[in-house]
């Protein structure tokens, strides 16, 4: 990571801080209704980027371009997963979104998600838990 990629990353965390007050809620909703890479295809294969070829940098790039809710897919991706993403978000790719979270996470004041093990994801409380 260069000084350049620093600058960058912190310039976008500056420019997310302007949906800090939008709810999660609205956020996912936004994205669900208007991310490029969720809208329906007429085809009923596989959407075409899912099997491309290229590094994480340059699938957000070709999969995000032209996007209207980067910046809200972005954000909603950090808030519910910080260091702990997958995938493509936001027009970055992973290694980019990580290096992207402290910056986020000092403009914000917001801290580590809890990380969930396997032994506790897709679990039903128990008796007596909430």
């Amino acid at each position: 990571m260069t000084a350049r990629d620093e600058g960058v990353l912190a310039g976008i965390a500056r420019r997310l801080a302007r949906l800090r007050s939008v709810p999660t809620g609205v956020l996912a909703e936004i994205v669900a209704d208007g991310g490029a890479c969720l809208q329906v295809s007429a085809e009923d294969g596989p959407p075409r980027w899912l099997h491309e070829a290229g590094n994480d940098r340059e699938l957000a790039a070709r999969l995000c371009r032209g996007c209207p809710v980067q910046q809200e897919c972005l954000e909603l991706e950090l808030r519910m997963f910080g260091d702990q993403t997958a995938g493509v978000w936001g027009a970055l790719g992973e290694d980019d979104r990580r290096a992207l979270v402290p910056h986020w996470r000092r403009l914000t004041g917001e801290p580590s998600p809890p990380v969930i093990g396997p032994e506790h994801a897709h679990r039903e409380p128990g008796r007596g838990e909430r």
